[in-house]
């Protein structure tokens, strides 16, 4: 598999893997942990898998973890197709609020690695989208947060052409710059101390 990190999102990597087809159909490696923890720089070590399943045009996210405990993420596509964002929420990071976007589609066998302290989300293309989350910690109740995925200062590109079907917690979570101001967002580099080597230092405003 190639792994690729996100210029847009230290943090955030794109894997994709490498088919090999013959006449019954293909194969691929969806998970390498060994792959995946040596170019994060630390173990991946998966905890909990979750499966959520979507009707065409379901917005969910965004989504975080508090840090403790922290929680990365293994996105796939197991069925169907998704528009995948991964947003930086670690206040102080130079990439602050930026993304990436990805599409997922249980054909192209792509999967997105969110590391510890960004935020995720994704739009279902098709009906019966199915998303399996390979996860770093077991669920902790009161963990997590979410932030508006509509939020007109990030203006990210979901592209749908009609309003997405949103969970009433997700759509009335709150901006980005009310969570910074309630504290709720985890601080960079105090996620890990190693992500610093990962940015160029940080500019005035």
């Amino acid at each position: 598999m190639e792994i690729q990190e996100t210029a847009a999102v230290p943090g955030a990597y794109v894997i994709t893997p490498h088919k090999y087809p013959d006449p019954r159909g293909d194969f691929f490696e969806s998970l390498r942990t060994d792959l995946i923890s040596e170019a994060v720089g630390r173990p991946f070590t998966v905890r909990q898998v979750n499966y959520s399943v979507s009707k065409r045009n379901t917005l969910r996210g965004l989504h975080g973890v508090l840090i403790p405990p922290g929680q990365a993420k293994y996105v796939t596509c197991v069925r169907g197709a998704f528009r995948d964002i991964a947003v930086d929420l670690r206040v102080g990071s130079p990439t602050f609020g930026r993304y990436t976007s990805n599409l997922l589609t249980a054909e192209n066998g792509v999967a997105v690695h969110i590391t510890e302290g960004l935020g995720h989300g994704f739009l279902a293309l098709t009906d019966d989208t199915c998303i399996s989350y390979a996860l770093s910690t077991v669920h902790v109740p009161g963990t997590q947060f979410e932030i508006d995925p509509l939020d007109p200062d990030l203006d990210l590109p979901w592209g749908f052409t009609e309003p997405p079907l949103l969970s009433e917690k997700d759509a009335r979570a709150p901006s980005l710059e009310e969570a910074r101001a309630r504290g709720m967002l985890p601080r960079w580099p105090e996620t890990f101390p190693e992500d610093a080597e990962h940015f160029a230092p940080a500019v005035p405003g």
